[in-house]
């Protein structure tokens, strides 16, 4: 009786920390991307396009090679792609600049394309802890 008194203790916590890993209808979702593979880095901003589409408020972390994504120099070769990030930031979507990878990469602010911010530890982190964000990586 005991065995069985613990079986449904622990099935009942099981389904209760379960519970804590499902998405509310607005929690946030927040996509580090770090690939300049055009296939991958299309399925990430899609992703994040569909989901901003039904509620959740969107930030797209561009950093290591996806800083080609976000800068003028990237525009013939990943000109898909820097269309997507357009169209998520028209909506209201955040598109941050990793700093450091931009400077790694070569180059300023001036080179962003436009509606991409330059992130910062603020920047960033308002947009990675907001309460309930969910947090996916290409």
């Amino acid at each position: 009786m005991l065995l069985k008194s613990l079986k449904a203790l622990f099935v009942a916590a099981l389904a209760v920390l379960s519970l804590s890993a499902l998405a509310g209808p607005n929690d946030p979702l927040f996509i580090n991307l770090s690939t300049n593979d055009m296939h991958r880095a299309s399925m990430a901003i899609n992703f994040g396009k569909h989901h901003s589409a039904n509620g959740h408020p969107l930030t797209i972390f561009l950093n290591d090679k996806a800083v080609m994504l976000g800068v003028k120099a990237g525009s013939s070769k990943f000109a898909d792609q820097q269309q997507a990030l357009s169209e998520v930031i028209s909506s209201g979507a955040l598109v941050i600049m990793c700093p450091m990878c931009l400077k790694q990469a070569g180059f300023t602010e001036a080179d962003l394309i436009s509606g991409v911010k330059l992130g910062s530890p603020k920047v960033t982190g308002d947009a990675l802890f907001k309460d309930g964000t969910k947090t996916m990586s290409w």
